[in-house]
């Protein structure tokens, strides 16, 4: 079984995927660091060396590429601009959107310039959230709201809901 947490950068994915794989004696694999490790490149290096595009075919391949197995599955927030990706971890498992209103996510990132978030030239940080917002929405099983500070509660809703899944297989 996979579980796939999607949501936009700084909504927690990475950590998040951390952590319950440890609670729940899953492998925790995170795209991004899949990606980077692949290439030997920081995201926001390989953005600067082969444009939005060119990152985005290196991001969908290696994304098809992991090994789905037993996992709890961190991909970069640009993932669900892949249809054949997003179809690929539906037909794993499930996926869990890590939802975070605008304001969380624009103060938890900062300075995005250097996470390799993949905006158009014409794009702000909130276009990106709006466009995502939807996206995400469409491919989730589950939702969860992971707004604020309080990492603790968010991290037991995220195993309460795969414990759910598990019970109902």
């Amino acid at each position: 079984m996979v579980f796939t947490l999607i949501g936009m950068p700084g909504c927690g994915k990475s950590c998040m995927g951390r952590a319950i794989s440890k609670k729940l004696g899953m492998k925790n694999i995170d795209g991004d660091k899949v990606i980077e490790q692949k290439t030997g490149k920081k995201l926001h290096e390989l953005i600067d060396d082969f444009g939005l595009e060119g990152f985005k075919k290196i991001e969908e391949e290696t994304l098809l590429s992991i090994d789905m197995d037993n996992i709890i599955l961190s991909p970069g927030g640009s993932a669900v601009y892949y249809p054949s990706v997003m179809e690929h971890y539906k037909k794993r498992g499930k996926i869990i959107y890590l939802y975070c209103s605008y304001e969380v996510i624009e103060e938890r990132l900062g300075d995005y310039s250097k996470r390799g978030v993949v905006l158009r030239p014409e794009q702000t940080l909130r276009d990106l959230y709006e466009e995502r917002t939807a996206l995400y929405k469409k491919y989730a099983d589950i939702i969860v709201d992971c707004s604020g500070n309080a990492y603790t509660k968010y991290q037991s809703r995220v195993i309460a809901a795969i414990k759910g899944i598990f019970d109902n297989l």
